[in-house]
């Protein structure tokens, strides 16, 4: 009895002693597997997307640069690793540094004339007039047309036997006699990047156009109760705010000019000789031309470096613009 007594007290009093204070229990563990699972659902979105960019992007600039790396015989028969070898030979071509050159006139006055244009069409397609629908379709066409076939229709119209475009200029009495346009070098070049903004116009103007319509119209009316006048309205309140429309419009072209190979393969294959190659047709001729492959994957390492640069460049431009602004 006396001891059942004393275990009743060392009970009670350990009970007494442990009031006030709560002991946090550890969550069952099905719980816990439960925000596991939660926490690993976003994965289940980003997973196939991941794995497209994989298997698109990240793999081939893998292969890309693994190949540059390689000794390639002419046949496809990896030799072993060259190391910068490719890179060596690939620095020491004479026609390199033109065509680096004329790349980045290229992409920078095509891509500068097609934002201009793009403002001004869109400018144009934003305001109310009579068949602006019809107008809005046809400006689709080019864009929605193979560039390659585009890209031959006019390399006829500049033929210097039947071209459209030399017997309009002899009609209307600035030409004496047909020129060969895609003969020398200088206009050739002219003329192909005018193609390349035919091309490049109608997706920047939609964009731009995109852009527009979402700046509200209360913004234009406070505008112009301020006095302020349609040059200063479109310098103060329209460029502005189509900066996020500019940004992609100005990037994706910069991608796609710089990888432009159906105009100017179409139209002169880079010649006469490379007076007119880019870096992505100098890299077929180095591939199939030369045999050189190992060295045309160095010079699309190249050509991948430059793009990166170049919209860096781009994207710190405009970062220090909106900084000062």
């Amino acid at each position: 009895m006396a001891v059942q007594n004393v275990t009743t007290r060392t009970a009670g009093a350990g009970a007494g002693a442990g009031e006030g204070r709560t002991t946090p229990e550890a969550p069952p563990p099905r719980v816990r597997n439960g925000h596991r699972l939660r926490a690993l659902e976003p994965l289940l979105w980003l997973g196939p997307a991941l794995a497209l960019i994989l298997a698109v992007v990240i793999w081939p600039v893998v292969e890309m640069v693994r190949t540059s790396l390689m000794d390639i015989s002419s046949t496809g028969l990896t030799r072993g690793f060259a190391g910068g070898a490719n890179y060596t030979e690939l620095f020491a071509e004479p026609d390199l540094p033109g065509v680096v050159l004329r790349t980045l006139v290229w992409v920078v006055g095509v891509v500068t004339v097609t934002i201009t244009v793009s403002l001004a069409l869109a400018q144009l397609l934003n305001s109310r007039f009579p068949g602006r629908r019809m107008v809005r379709w046809a400006l689709i066409v080019p864009w929605a047309a193979s560039v390659l076939m585009t890209a031959l229709t006019w390399r006829w119209m500049l033929n210097n036997f039947y071209g459209v475009v030399n017997r309009v200029l002899m009609d209307v009495g600035i030409l004496d006699k047909p020129v060969n346009w895609l003969a020398h070098p200088t206009q050739a070049f002219a003329w192909m990047m005018a193609v390349a903004v035919f091309v490049s116009l109608p997706f920047s103007a939609f964009v731009i156009l995109s852009g527009l319509g979402t700046i509200p119209a209360e913004v234009y009316e406070a505008a112009r109760l301020d006095g302020a006048g349609t040059a200063r309205t479109y310098l103060s309140i329209t460029l502005p705010l189509l900066r996020p429309s500019l940004l992609v419009a100005a990037i994706i072209n910069v991608i796609n000019v710089f990888n432009s190979f159906p105009i100017i393969w179409a139209m002169t294959r880079g010649g006469p000789g490379f007076a007119t190659d880019t870096t992505t047709t100098y890299m077929y001729k180095l591939a199939f031309d030369n045999q050189a492959v190992g060295e045309s994957a160095a010079m699309a390492v190249v050509n991948f470096a430059l793009i990166l640069l170049v919209v860096l460049v781009y994207l710190r431009v405009v970062r220090g613009r909106e900084e000062i602004g």
